[in-house]
């Protein structure tokens, strides 16, 4: 048995099976391809004060607030920028420092580094195996922006 997709000329392709049946004819049968599973993550950040990393967040890097447990109340909340989602959580007992890789085109990094100048965002360029853009938050997590 040959793994082998035929198209309708009779070219052979990835992804069928062509076998011979019992009178010796050719049958072409799918093959059956393992499931490609999608990975989603959302890290979570621990932070000193929910609502002054909210802040920051929001106000400095143009990020948008998805939800807030408690209705605004809680100390659990998440932002989103395009395809970034964070969740920041309020416990001192965590808190430490986390580094998040975000990947940016090159015309997004740009218009980054825009926003943060005329936003006064301190940020600063680094090395991490590579040139980044770093920018840290109010609680010492880094955001390292590929360059």
């Amino acid at each position: 048995m040959v793994c082998r997709r035929l198209s309708r000329d009779g070219a052979v392709q990835q992804g069928a099976i062509r076998q011979t049946d019992e009178e010796g004819s050719m049958t072409e049968q799918a093959a059956s391809s393992p499931a490609v599973h999608r990975w989603y993550t959302r890290p979570v950040l621990f932070v000193a004060d929910v609502n002054r990393a909210i802040r920051f967040y929001i106000d400095m890097l143009g990020f948008e607030r998805r939800w807030h447990e408690g209705d605004g109340a809680g100390t659990v909340c998440q932002v989103n920028r395009g395809e970034c989602e964070i969740i920041l959580c309020e416990d001192a007992t965590r808190r430490g420092k986390a580094r998040l890789f975000v990947e940016l085109t090159a015309d997004g990094l740009t218009e980054l580094r825009r926003e943060l100048a005329e936003r006064s965002v301190p940020s600063k360029e680094a090395w991490w195996g590579y040139d980044v853009l770093q920018i840290d938050d109010p609680d010492g997590n880094e955001l390292l922006f590929p360059r």
